[in-house]
């Protein structure tokens, strides 16, 4: 390809700058003399152009001569565009890896985690807290949102990362539905979720998630109770920690969750159950067991009779006197 005459004229200039100064030139580019120093995060807006990214990264302490790093970068770097993103720069590094940088798109990984059996108010002080959110963001519906880490982008509305959150849990639910063997004692899809949520908020160990729901299955198929605290205490705190004993006034409170009044599931889920705990319900484990009490080592022991689980309370009531819980 023939250059053009004001092509030549540049190349020329070019080349006769490096042959006189070629190592002062291009030193920072190289990273020749420079000292890395802390990683600072670093804007590129979209359809940013070399100039303006050159400006910015002086005013981000990243490059002390602009036009320079924009003639170094036209002579020495390849012509793809830079991409719009956040990405974290190490002050004192080489000019030519911010701009391989920029160019490939190697923006920093902006994340959100969601704890499985988490309250939808929860999530909501979360997004909020998020400062490289943007936007309010309400209280999703309970159990609408499934427990994972989501990737974000610097100035992303909240509401939009919330939108992704349910359309997981949406996805989620179409996915296992169709799993849901004969011994499941849910019939909906939004029972499944409720029932998913008591097993969440019951047992931390994943081991212990097919068999606390095949405690509840057989509890619902038998007209029992489910008598499990945690549908209790949603009402008060909406799901967060209640920070004492529940008391007596209140296992007697019907709110339409408490399932110490009658039996069934309560009238809508009272966390967001992760992807596990949906599968137990919809596929429980094989078991004869009605009741089950924390066994002092972070799970919990399993009864089929009445009389077996007196005892096993005993011997929990024992651990926790031992410890100075009683």
């Amino acid at each position: 390809m023939r250059l053009t005459r004001p092509a030549r004229a540049i190349l020329a200039f070019a080349l006769l700058l490096l042959a006189i100064g070629g190592p002062w030139l291009a030193a920072p580019w190289y990273g020749w003399g420079r000292t890395p120093g802390a990683a600072v995060a670093f804007v590129v807006p979209k359809g940013a152009s070399l100039a303006a990214v050159a400006g910015d990264l002086e005013k981000a302490g990243l490059v002390d001569m602009p036009q320079q790093f924009r003639f170094l970068a036209r002579l020495l770097g390849s012509d793809a565009p830079v991409q719009a993103g956040t990405y974290r720069l190490r002050k004192g590094a080489a000019w030519r890896d911010y701009l391989a940088a920029l160019q490939a798109g190697q923006v920093e990984r902006l994340v959100v985690t969601i704890p499985e059996g988490w309250p939808s108010i929860l999530v909501a002080e979360r997004l909020r807290a998020e400062p490289r959110l943007t936007g309010a963001v309400a209280v999703p519906a309970e159990g609408s949102v499934l427990p994972e880490t989501y990737e974000f982008t610097a100035g992303e509305p909240r509401a939009r990362v919330l939108a992704r959150m349910q359309a997981a849990m949406t996805r989620t639910l179409d996915e296992l539905w169709p799993t849901r063997s004969k011994a499941s004692a849910v019939a909906t899809r939004d029972e499944a979720l409720t029932l998913a949520s008591i097993v969440e908020k019951e047992t931390g160990k994943p081991a212990e998630r097919r068999t606390v729901a095949g405690v509840y299955t057989n509890r619902l198929r038998q007209g029992i109770k489910l008598d499990a605290d945690p549908t209790v205490i949603y009402p008060i705190t909406k799901g967060k920690p209640l920070g004492r004993r529940i008391r007596q006034s209140e296992l007697r409170r019907d709110t339409g969750y408490n399932t110490y009044l009658k039996p069934g599931l309560p009238k809508g889920p009272i966390a967001n159950p992760g992807r596990a705990s949906i599968a137990a319900v919809l596929d429980p484990a094989p078991t004869r067991a009605l009741y089950f009490v924390a066994d002092g080592s972070g799970g919990h022991v399993f009864a089929e009779t009445l009389a077996q689980h007196s005892a096993n309370v005993q011997k929990w009531y024992a651990i926790r006197r031992q410890r100075g819980e009683m």
